[in-house]
């Protein structure tokens, strides 16, 4: 198991991708998660360099729907083989009609990346833990889909549901795994408010051992959405990951 960094979380540093890999290797990170590309050229040469790997990328679903070929140019030249569909609304998952839709879009999407030899992954917010027919939206769409996940552990916990269940029911089809951690908050937009790694509710301890026991679990991702100071988040988390190596 290896830890990283999504780069989302470093956005509002104004850098650039190259400048971001490098300052997740001086964390100590053993890899990247990409949103979004600049000059792919000198990423290349700086993964290269600071010797970062790349698993996985988010994509917004209308880019892979509507030229996945050049999705997998782009991001397979930088090693990427695991691209994570970021969101989806919260009416895709509004009653289990939907849900079905949603299960079926994303089956015919990981399709076209097996294809490809490509490995499609969803990423979960708190929307999708809302109740359809008596059980978890996102339980419905593990029953009638094939898709892997990359469970956000933080909005689980904010949708009030135990992150380390649901990392033991679906290991075997999570091979990432992000890692937030949150201040539960009923009055918040979705439940929950971010907050630096250790500083909220989310038992660390517990899910790392939890993903751990889990072969199957490849990564673990740092992901903050908001961060008051980006840096300091990114030396932050990866002094957390330091302590569980």
């Amino acid at each position: 198991m290896e830890f990283g960094i999504q780069l989302y979380s470093l956005r509002n540093l104004g850098e650039s991708t190259a400048e971001l890999v490098e300052r997740a290797a001086d964390a100590g990170f053993d890899g990247v998660e990409f949103a979004g590309l600049d000059d792919t050229d000198v990423i290349r040469e700086r993964l290269s360099e600071t010797g970062l790997d790349a698993p996985a990328a988010h994509v917004p679903i209308e880019e892979l729907e509507s030229d996945l070929d050049a999705v997998c140019e782009q991001y397979g030249a930088l090693g990427v083989e695991t691209l994570v569909v970021p969101y989806l609304p919260p009416e895709d998952f509004a009653d289990a009609d939907s849900v079905d839709e949603t299960a079926r879009r994303l089956d015919d999407l990981t399709a076209r990346c097996d294809d490809r030899g490509i490995r499609l992954l969803y990423h979960n917010h708190e929307h999708e833990l809302r109740s359809v027919d008596g059980e978890p939206a996102l339980d419905r769409l593990a029953d009638h889909s094939g898709v892997g996940f990359e469970l956000d552990l933080a909005w689980i916990l904010a949708a009030g549901y135990d992150p380390v269940s649901y990392l033991t029911t679906y290991a075997d089809r999570t091979p990432l795994v992000h890692l937030k951690d949150v201040v539960v908050d009923s009055t918040a937009e979705r439940g929950g408010r971010p907050i630096s790694l250790g500083a909220g509710e989310l038992d660390i301890d517990n899910c790392l051992a939890a993903a751990a026991d889990a072969e199957f679990i490849e990564w673990v991702i740092a992901e903050h959405d908001d961060p008051d100071d980006p840096a300091e988040f990114c030396r932050d988390a990866g002094e957390t990951f330091a302590t569980y190596r």
